[in-house]
């Protein structure tokens, strides 16, 4: 049986791992179902089973995660559940890593506060370039919140003790209820719309997430976004967050906050100011004294003591300085002249025209040289020369043929023949004389002993 292809308990569940965490929809997914066999390990991690009618699955939620619930988890309690599907590789099993945990009736809510606010932050309502700075000192703030809460209470109180001299006008509007985004909405684009107000606290104090739910409305979001006044969040407890919080241009932990951001401390900026009013004091002092003392060297000084003596003295300093002048300036004049002429010297000497003038005498002279030079030689040579061709000719067998003697070869390879065995019957042979060739075929050898 071939091996090749068999894996190992270890490699199959680490396969279908691989698998699971490829899956973009199992790394992030929502699942509804009821709890049982909860159970909180002393680490502070929660396991658990969820289900349905038809299936179930473990599930586990860490510390990390479990901390922030708002509710105790208990064994038949329907919830939501956002997280991820994979698998524990130890006993290869797949089960359900909970980032996050809701009572079934609260989970649709936040299932829709998710998705508009991803649909908002994805239209850009959340970006910081569209936030607008709060004015430091306003005198004019409105408070958009219930007329019967602490909140309103809260924030009045604030403000009159931080910056008594804001005048504070309530905006009053329902903070929960179905008609509650509609009074916001209303009473943030009024008093956007009147332009008379340096800033805008919008709020509520805290509850539970149904009756904050009128700030997660879209209506209230894109009124907030729209408005050209500053406006500032304070919604419910540090904890809780609402799309208000994130579209506004602020956004404050607790109304009291929002107030405190708001306006300045009124006794801090007093003592501010006393502070600079010290050190203007200081400053305006210090460059008195400085200024005094300058006058005083001013008023001691040569110039102010004598006067037509120091003009006198800059007359004559004039006078140098002109004639400095006229000197620089003949200089300046008969230098570049000088350099001109020089240059135009040099220009000249470098003209192609000369350059080729130039060349021409001197091949002209290279020329005749050559010329003697091959002359002399030539002499030289002629004697030498004539005296080898009288000795060639001495030594010429053309001489001996002019006494009747002549030279013998073979047609077919041109080879001057010198003995009667180089040839045989039939054989051909040039016979060179004085003044040609005769052409001749041999019929009979005879050899000499």
């Amino acid at each position: 049986m071939a091996t090749k292809n068999v894996l190992t308990i270890s490699e199959v569940t680490r396969y279908i791992k691989s698998l699971m965490e490829e899956d973009v929809m199992l790394q992030s997914v929502w699942i509804r179902g009821e709890l049982s066999n909860v159970k909180m390990h002393s680490r502070g991690h929660l396991y658990f089973t969820v289900k349905d009618d038809k299936s179930r699955m473990q599930a586990v939620m860490f510390a990390g995660h479990n901390r922030y619930l708002k509710f105790k988890p208990e064994n038949g309690m329907k919830v939501l559940l956002r997280g991820e599907v994979n698998v524990y590789e130890p006993y290869g099993q797949y089960q359900f890593y909970a980032k996050e945990m809701q009572p079934d009736g609260v989970g649709s809510l936040y299932l829709a506060y998710e998705k508009l606010k991803a649909q908002l932050e994805e239209e850009g309502l959340f970006a910081n370039e569209r936030k607008k700075a709060i004015p430091q000192f306003p005198s004019r703030v409105a408070v958009i919140t219930s007329p019967t809460g602490a909140a309103i209470r809260d924030i009045v109180i604030t403000l009159k003790r931080r910056y008594p001299i804001a005048q504070i006008t309530l905006l009053p509007v329902l903070v929960q209820g179905e008609q509650a985004p509609g009074s916001i909405t209303r009473a943030i684009e009024q008093a956007d719309l009147a332009g008379c107000f340096d800033c805008l606290i919008v709020g509520r104090g805290g509850g539970s997430i149904e009756e904050l739910w009128a700030f997660n409305d879209e209506g209230v979001a894109r009124a907030i976004s729209q408005a050209t006044v500053p406006i500032i969040s304070a919604v419910g407890h540090e904890t809780d967050f609402t799309i208000s919080d994130f579209v506004a241009d602020l956004r404050a932990p607790t109304p009291t906050g929002a107030a405190e951001l708001a306006v300045p401390d009124h006794q801090e900026v007093r003592r501010s100011l006393n502070m600079l009013k010290k050190r203007l004091k200081k400053l305006m002092i210090d460059q008195l004294t400085s200024e005094s003392a300058k006058l005083e060297r001013y008023k001691r000084s040569y110039a102010f003591r004598y006067p037509e003596q120091l003009i006198r003295q800059k007359e004559q300093q004039l006078d140098g300085y002109m004639d400095r002048l006229r000197r620089s300036a003949s200089t300046t004049i008969t230098e570049p002249a000088k350099l001109l002429k020089h240059l135009d010297k040099t220009l000249t000497m470098l003209h192609p025209q000369v350059k080729v003038q130039q060349a021409n005498e001197k091949r002209n002279q290279l020329q005749a040289a050559l010329v003697k030079a091959m002359k002399e030689q030539m002499k030289s040579k002629r004697i030498p020369f004539e005296k080898a061709i009288g000795e060639l000719n001495l030594l010429s067998p053309l001489r001996l043929m002019d006494r009747g003697y002549s030279l013998v070869y073979d047609q077919k390879n041109n080879t001057l023949i010198k003995s009667t065995q180089q040839v045989e019957v039939g054989s051909k042979l040039d016979i060179r004389l004085k003044d040609g060739k005769v052409h001749c075929v041999v019929e009979e050898a005879e050899r000499m002993e």
